[in-house]
């Protein structure tokens, strides 16, 4: 009978006590795979008796529930040379009656006698994380659902907003009040063009060319009257940008389309507002133009009014910087925006 030697001896004792000692579920495989030793954090973990352990085969730890078809062959692929479990996900029901999602990692060790076959499995129970990614993955959905629900009320009381408007513009003898209720009637619209446009986009980016098209043309629907005499035209390359910076961009448009549309084009005039959105390395800039009578030179004509107002605001908000030039013909509002409110810019001119 061949003796075993005293330095295998000490080299095993010292293995196994590794492997009881660990803070990780772990279990030392024979290569037929029988327990040689398991972590006492594994018994703990699956209230397994420790004593029970050695000798038993992985499909009989517990009431059974390691027998897994396809983890069995992957350990025996593992002992053979052919295989290594990197990271296996199984659901077991312990004895506890507790479901579980534990990820495994399978070694073969080698201590040089090839005829000697040892695997080492280490066990992570993923369980609540699993659990809290659910839960997370529930609470998108369910807000995903309210917010869509909230999009939809907001967007049908904004309609009734607007016909009210209306309604008390035809119905008010002052030319004055009538002409400050169709105003709030147009912002009401535009505001109603940007909610159903981000109530279509994706959460959190907004592109840019398709949202200012869509707001100008609704602008241009409720407020230019007759065939054709005036035209809104939007250039806007393919930045996108967050939710809330196009929200501000948007009321900026609305502002500027509506002063010019107001102011610029007297006496039926005809001309062309024209909406350019940029990008030029860091600077974002935005510009209004239109080709109509200009600025006018008296001062009391040329005082600020509510839309200059939120102009202003919402352009310092992006920490735009606002210049208006008056030409030959017309008026150009430039605002040049110092923090970056552009995600991602493709230099082309949207199509």
């Amino acid at each position: 009978m061949t003796s075993v030697p005293s330095n295998f001896l000490v080299e095993a004792a010292s293995t196994l006590a590794i492997v009881a000692s660990s803070n990780e579920p772990l279990l030392f495989l024979s290569g037929d795979l029988r327990v040689i030793a398991g972590s006492a954090s594994f018994c703990q973990t699956f209230d397994i008796d420790a004593a029970s352990l050695p000798g038993r085969l992985v499909s009989e730890i517990g009431s059974g529930e390691w027998a897994i078809p396809q983890l069995l062959s992957l350990l025996k692929a593992t002992a053979s040379g052919f295989a290594q479990i990197d990271v296996y996900e199984v659901n077991i029901v312990s004895q506890d009656n507790k479901p579980r999602c534990l990820l495994l990692n399978a070694r073969r060790l080698d201590d040089g006698d090839k005829y000697r076959v040892r695997l080492l499995l280490a066990i992570t129970d993923v369980t609540s994380a699993r659990d809290e990614a659910r839960q997370k993955d529930d609470l998108i959905r369910e807000k995903s659902i309210l917010l869509e629900e909230l999009q939809h009320r907001v967007a049908n009381s904004l309609q009734i907003i607007a016909s009210v408007l209306m309604q008390s513009a035809r119905s008010v003898q002052s030319d004055e009040a009538r002409g400050h209720l169709q105003l709030a009637h147009h912002r009401v619209l535009s505001i109603a063009a940007v909610q159903r446009h981000l109530e279509m986009s994706s959460v959190g980016d907004v592109t840019l060319a398709p949202y200012l098209v869509q707001l100008c043309e609704s602008l241009a629907a409720s407020m230019i009257m007759g065939s054709g005499r005036l035209a809104i035209k939007v250039k806007v390359d393919h930045s996108v940008v967050a939710a809330n910076v196009s929200v501000s961009i948007g009321l900026i448009v609305t502002e500027l389309v509506i002063n010019a549309l107001k102011h610029a084009y007297p006496n039926n005039r005809s001309g062309v507002i024209r909406v350019d959105f940029r990008s030029e390395g860091h600077e974002r800039s935005l510009t209004v133009t239109d080709d109509g009578v200009g600025m006018p030179s008296d001062p009391e004509k040329a005082k600020a009014g509510l839309g200059t107002g939120i102009v202003e605001a919402l352009s310092k908000q992006l920490g735009g910087k606002i210049s208006v030039s008056s030409g030959g013909p017309g008026t150009t509002v430039q605002i040049v925006f110092n923090k970056v409110v552009a995600k991602d810019v493709d230099a082309r001119p949207a199509a």
